[in-house]
């Protein structure tokens, strides 16, 4: 299952200008795992892999939605290091050439066969490439805005552990993060009854609970979090 159209905006609204914060928080977590050759999984609009270009040879960017794909292609015109591609896992990936790392932000939750997506993943990264995941955690959290934005669920480090084991793939990284955004998420999706995060709770969010969260887990493993996070890599 994928995402209705204009679900993904919906979705990336939560990294967008109203949590700068935020997305640099989604940067430095995936760029010590991002090698010289990147597919994203999901591109939207092209912001998050354009961060990456600096450090890339060949970029892939890719999204189901028509509306995405369009846009991505005229924000990429012109430039011969990177393609754009439209599909939807799980599929053939007519990528070419292999590259050393995927990257799916919020993208694995919204597939039925996840395990069967994660295989058509591997087969177009090189031995010993990496695939990024990034996911929403934990059921307790499962609300309306998941319902709205198609989630499919919302995963654990066990359960997603045995999707990344089933699909043949070995574990550098896997660990829940964003503690105390799991605890305001909470609070108010399920507790409060909020079907969608207003944009000016999300920008406070941003400004205050960000930092200290990224300052908390430097030195203390959370044992949940918002978001599970995890780094595959395919078997030599």
């Amino acid at each position: 299952m994928q995402p209705a159209a204009g679900d993904e905006a919906l979705e990336n609204h939560l990294g967008g200008d109203e949590a700068k914060n935020y997305r640099q928080y989604e940067l430095d977590m995936v760029a010590p795992h991002v090698g010289r050759s990147m597919l994203e999984i999901g591109s939207g609009l092209g912001h998050f892999a354009e961060a990456f270009l600096p450090r890339l040879d060949r970029l892939v960017v890719s999204d189901f939605d028509p509306y995405c794909v369009e846009q991505l292609q005229k924000r990429f015109e012109g430039r011969d290091e990177i393609d754009v591609l439209q599909f939807g896992l799980p599929t053939e990936i007519p990528i070419g050439e292999k590259v050393d790392t995927v990257v799916m932000m919020n993208v694995l939750e919204h597939i039925e066969d996840d395990v069967e997506a994660l295989r058509s993943l591997a087969k177009v990264t090189l031995p010993g490439g990496r695939i990024v995941i990034w996911v929403p955690g934990y059921m307790q959290l499962y609300g309306d805005f998941d319902r709205k934005v198609g989630h499919v669920t919302r995963y654990t480090p066990a359960t997603l552990r045995s999707t990344v084991s089933k699909a043949g793939l070995d574990i550098d990284v896997l660990k829940p993060i964003n503690f105390l955004g799991g605890i305001a998420w909470w609070a108010a999706v399920r507790r409060g009854g909020v079907g969608y995060p207003d944009p000016r709770l999300v920008k406070i969010y941003d400004r205050t609970v960000v930092p200290l969260t990224r300052l908390i887990e430097r030195f203390v493993r959370p044992p949940f979090g918002q978001t599970v996070f995890c780094v595959a890599r395919v078997p030599k």
